[in-house]
């Protein structure tokens, strides 16, 4: 089975349906299966006074504004889906809330994705796990009691559901990413583990998480490192997603079978040097 990738490009597009078409055709160029962006209902995810704080953005002065800027229309989320299936790559977006994955029904997206900080909101989780479809499940910031509680939920509910690895922090250092709970992941539940990234260094992470058998990886992608944005400096550029697929998908081949045999190559190069008596 072929690794999944997904380009999470999130909010990195800044409310720009340009850029966001941008990293789409990206990342499809680069060879991954699937793109990904957040989908919130701001009055519903945030307070009133949060939203009235101030924030300088270049969206205005307070936190409401630059929510708002970040968010895509429904109009928006119709070029995107349109432009996804000229591209021939799947979509979908992570939801904050129930009406926004209510929303996303209107696309019949091939598969769901739960974020971090959504582990805790159980309506929403039980919105997802009664449609029934493949869902990526991101851990950070959760301890296996809390998995324990969603894993439940998912096959009460017989959804399929593939969980993954992840660190909340943007961006990551490496020395925190831990890679072997995918192992302690896949034993616990007996279940696909993938690996979700916010390392702001392009491959090692990503290469050691497909060797311990991540069945999926997602990576933040931006045009940019030095754009606005709190997710840039976790992302990896579009200049430098084609090594990054292609280095994960060489996994696979550099690792083999895993059984000892002559293989063809080597046959001549045997018949030269191999020496079967003793020599005095």
């Amino acid at each position: 089975m072929s690794i999944f990738l997904i380009a999470e490009i999130g909010i990195n597009h800044n409310g720009n349906l340009k850029i966001a078409k941008q990293m789409i055709s990206y990342a499809k160029e680069a060879g991954f299966d699937a793109v990904k962006f957040q989908k919130r209902s701001i009055e519903k995810v945030y307070t009133k006074e949060f939203l009235d704080s101030p924030r300088e953005s270049p969206w205005g002065k307070t936190q409401r504004e630059q929510k708002m800027g970040l968010e895509f229309t429904e109009k928006n989320y119709d070029e995107i889906d349109s432009f996804c299936k000229t591209k021939n790559i799947l979509w979908s977006a992570s939801a904050w809330d129930v009406g926004s994955q209510k929303f996303l029904r209107k696309y019949n997206l091939k598969f769901n994705k739960v974020a971090s900080p959504m582990m805790g909101n159980f309506p929403l989780l039980k919105e997802v796990a009664n449609e029934k479809k493949k869902t990526f499940i991101s851990t950070g910031m959760c301890d296996l009691k809390e998995i324990d509680k969603v894993v439940n939920l998912f096959r009460e509910n017989d959804c399929e559901f593939e969980l993954m690895h992840c660190v909340s922090t943007y961006p990551m250092k490496e020395e925190d990413a831990n890679l072997n709970v995918i192992e302690t992941l896949r034993k616990r539940y007996k279940c696909n583990v993938g690996y979700s990234g916010h390392e702001s260094s392009l491959l090692k992470v990503g290469i050691i998480a497909a060797t311990l058998g991540a069945t999926s990886i997602e990576r933040h992608i931006t045009l940019d490192r030095a754009m606005y944005g709190s997710d840039q400096a976790a992302s990896i550029s579009c200049d430098s997603l084609k090594s990054f697929v292609n280095s994960v998908r060489a996994v696979k081949d550099i690792l083999g079978d895993g059984k000892k045999k002559i293989i063809k190559n080597e046959e001549p190069i045997r018949n030269k040097l191999r020496i079967n008596k003793e020599i005095n």
